[in-house]
């Protein structure tokens, strides 16, 4: 992408990075035109700059150095760009003084990641945390925003005339702003709780799908389920839960969840706000965490997903990794992603619930990945042998909806039977019986 023939039009991408940092400055400028592409805008060009030290800006004013703001201006006037996106976060005055130098809209990378969100939130869920996450973003700005207002007031001495119009609207704007973002947080915390509530009330195995965006989660419980709900080739593609139920085997019934998908410096205070749409991951019995083996970063991709994982405080051993798109991948690149998913950050070995090798368009391992879950779903089953009045309806129906009945038969006043159920719904179980 940096080699790229420059076009008219559309977006140029900036960056700025240590020359031999993994991913590459090419790869990291790739997934940023990606994401430029899912906001739904074109790239024109892509440039960067080489820095002295990882996150520290080459100017404090501009980010980068005098001699890149001229060549990017420069590329802006030649190419009639619309925008120019950075791969950082930015500070307003950083963004003020890039927009004054380039002579066009600027974009960080944060922002461009809400944006994305913006426009493909659906569910009231996923709308307002959305709007919580922009608001928090904006929040520490709004002083920067108003900065050409704060510039209206008199120059007397002191503090006696110094408060301008704009340092009035800060505060208005800031009083708003907090207010709406209490009442944000309000309604998403009772959202939260209830779907934590139904993931704990479910009597079900719960299973969860979780990986970088466009892993091919969507796919994989397309091709577990039959849910037909189709995958798209997009980053951010889903962003609300959706749930099936999977048939791993031998009449037993999991519920398998396909959550958001996470992305490289995937902003703090996104993560914190879409807590309530990864519930279903977080409270989940079992995760699986989709790698996407064909991707040229698929082993950064995985620390990326582990890291936001471990934030979310998911203990590791329930977590399988998922290796798919194994028929794309070539075969030194899937030993590769081998190796490193037995291995922590650090290079130590990393605890986790197991490795599956997949691919969701072709079906291959497939059936290895619903032995494994069936055989953590049925962990903690027990045997119980049953003779019940045959009028129990209510104790068959449990039976045969939460647990697996290997043998029944009725005589004239009883029914009895060999049945299967997790232990946790032993009491309940008995509850319902008869005598």
């Amino acid at each position: 992408m940096v080699d790229q023939e420059p076009r008219e039009g559309g977006t140029i991408l900036v960056g700025l990075y240590v020359p031999d940092c993994i991913p590459s400055p090419e790869d990291r400028l790739e997934e940023l035109g990606s994401l430029v592409a899912a906001a739904g805008a074109e790239v024109a060009h892509a440039v960067w700059q080489p820095a002295h030290k990882p996150g520290v800006p080459r100017a404090a004013a501009t980010w980068i150095g005098r001699g890149k703001v001229e060549e990017v201006a420069g590329l802006v006037e030649r190419l009639d760009a619309g925008m120019v996106v950075f791969d950082a976060e930015l500070s307003p005055a950083q963004i003020r003084n890039l927009e004054k130098e380039l002579g066009t809209r600027v974009l960080d990378r944060s922002e461009l990641i809400l944006d994305i969100f913006a426009g493909r939130a659906r569910t009231r869920a996923a709308v307002l945390q959305v709007e919580l996450a922009q608001l928090e973003y904006t929040a520490p700005r709004l002083r920067g925003m108003w900065t050409h207002l704060a510039r209206q007031a008199g120059s007397g001495a002191g503090f006696v005339g110094s408060r301008g119009p704009g340092e009035k609207q800060i505060e208005i704007d800031r009083r708003i702003v907090n207010r709406r973002v209490a009442r944000l947080k309000g309604e998403i915390t009772q959202i939260q709780r209830r779907r934590a509530r139904a993931v704990k009330a479910r009597n079900d195995f719960t299973v969860g799908l979780v990986g970088y965006t466009n892993a091919g989660k969507t796919t994989l419980l397309d091709a577990l389920t039959g849910a037909g709900v189709g995958g798209e080739d997009a980053l951010f593609a889903t962003l609300d839960t959706l749930t099936r139920k999977w048939t791993v085997g031998d009449g037993l019934d999991v519920v398998l969840s396909d959550t958001v998908g996470f992305v490289r410096d995937l902003p703090h205070h996104l993560v914190a706000s879409f807590r309530a749409t990864l519930e279903e991951a977080v409270h989940a019995d079992l995760r699986l965490h989709v790698i996407d083996a064909s991707h040229p970063l698929a082993i950064d991709q995985m620390y990326a997903v582990r890291g936001v994982l471990e934030e979310l405080e998911c203990d590791p051993a329930t977590t399988v990794s998922i290796i798919n798109k194994v028929d794309a991948a070539s075969p030194e690149a899937l030993e590769d992603v081998r190796r490193a998913a037995e291995l922590d950050a650090e290079g130590g070995e990393f605890l986790h619930g197991g490795i599956i090798e997949v691919s969701a368009v072709t079906g291959s391992g497939l059936d290895d990945l619903r032995a494994l879950v069936a055989r953590r779903a049925r962990e903690g089953w027990v045997r119980i042998d049953v003779e019940d009045d045959a009028s129990n309806g209510r104790l068959r129906a449990y039976a045969h909806e939460h647990g697996t009945v290997r043998t029944e038969r009725f005589d004239e006043t009883s029914w009895i039977a060999e049945v299967e159920l997790p232990s946790r719904l032993v009491s309940e179980f008995e509850r319902l019986r008869a005598r």
